[in-house]
């Protein structure tokens, strides 16, 4: 069967900030086109989205290794002794998987589980109702495995949309694997940058009048440029996921595209405030594969008679899509469109929105028609 994609690109200039930083606190950076670049990773930008599509639905979802300790913590406000509560614990990550999942010392499972956040007072309600069993083996010095298998192991695989969307990888529990819907490129700035030092000092306020200096100073990096991004989402995968049900995958796909406009990563947010939008966001839904647009920028833009990097970055975005467009033909892209802060539109992007909103909506109906049905 053929597949169906929604790519998602855009053209963001973000002002002075470091959204994403490498071990030493810099600001992460690529070499592409033979110049250096600013980046931000497909991680940190897939978080943020990530949260706001839980968000949008109501229901939240935890990547976490720490379940053993958050179902303690549940039993022990439900009244459970210490003792009794870690060993309950401790029995839900023994119960899951063939070997088991593990618990180091601190009470954390050995692999990073992804799984609804309400798994956890579901979890709790399992040692409830064994509790009498737990009871009976908290003393023994070989206890083996007390909880139900099947029941532990179904709440831990259990999906919510979010990890519908950006998949699940759990080797060590059979049947919790979920192949992700949506793929996220790493940000990088169209043009050359390189990371730039700040000085900065703060004040001690009850220094005394004839006291001179600071309370404390240092350094630390930051950055500023125009962004190419890129998602993509594989929409029938995003319906298999869902078990069919198209009124919910097209929810989930609206709430996705517009995260992946509107939102940004949050990394010292206090200090620099990097609240912009994108200048130009194109969505295409495609069939057979999805095209990224990152090669428009493999030659580094050049700033124009201005000075700026924004104009010419959506300039270079369509002038490659046009190019792509002639060498691919129209066959494989049933729906194409953009909004941005230009006046005039752009011929090669499609037909031209006044709103991300109304952007999103086109292509959401594009991808998902609804179905009148119930929504399945």
């Amino acid at each position: 069967m053929t597949s169906l994609f929604l790519d998602l690109n855009a053209i963001q200039s973000v002002p002075a900030a470091n959204l994403n930083r490498d071990d030493l606190g810099s600001p992460k950076s690529v070499r592409y086109g033979n110049v250096n670049r600013i980046r931000v990773s497909s991680q940190s930008w897939k978080r943020v989205m990530r949260h706001g599509v839980e968000q949008d639905l109501g229901e939240r979802a935890a990547r976490t290794r720490q379940v053993p300790v958050k179902v303690k913590e549940a039993l022990m406000r439900a009244g459970w002794p210490d003792d009794l509560a870690a060993f309950a614990a401790a029995q839900v990550a023994a119960s899951a998987g063939k070997k088991g999942l593990g618990t180091e010392k601190a009470g954390h499972t050995s692999v990073l589980l992804f799984l609804p956040e309400t798994g956890i007072d579901e979890l709790a309600a399992v040692c409830t109702e064994h509790r009498a069993e737990l009871e009976a083996a908290v003393a023994k010095a070989k206890p083996g495995v007390v909880l139900p298998t099947d029941r532990i192991e179904a709440i831990l695989k259990r999906r919510t949309a979010s990890i519908s969307l950006l998949g699940r990888m759990l080797a060590e529990l059979p049947g919790a694997n979920v192949d992700g819907a949506a793929q996220v490129a790493h940000a990088f700035t169209t043009h050359a940058s390189e990371p730039q030092r700040d000085y900065f000092t703060a004040v001690d306020d009850w220094l005394g009048e004839s006291d001179t200096g600071s309370g404390h100073l240092d350094t630390a990096e930051f950055s500023a440029g125009v962004f190419y991004r890129f998602a993509t989402v594989n929409v029938t995968d995003l319906l298999k996921n869902l078990e069919g049900d198209t009124k919910a995958a097209r929810t989930v796909l609206g709430s996705f595209a517009e995260h992946f406009v509107m939102s940004l990563p949050q990394a010292k947010k206090n200090s620099t405030a990097p609240h912009t939008i994108p200048d130009l966001a194109y969505l295409a839904v495609r069939t057979h594969r999805p095209l990224s647009m990152a090669a428009a920028f493999e030659t580094p833009v050049t700033a124009n008679r201005g000075g700026g990097f924004s104009g010419p970055s959506r300039d270079a975005l369509a002038e490659y899509a046009g190019q792509v467009h002639r060498l691919t033909g129209d066959r494989n892209r049933p729906f194409h469109g953009h909004a941005g802060v230009n006046a005039e539109p752009y011929e090669n992007l499609g037909d031209a929105h006044q709103s991300y909103d109304g952007l999103i909506a086109a292509a959401v109906d594009a991808a998902l028609p609804e179905t009148g049905d119930g929504g399945r």
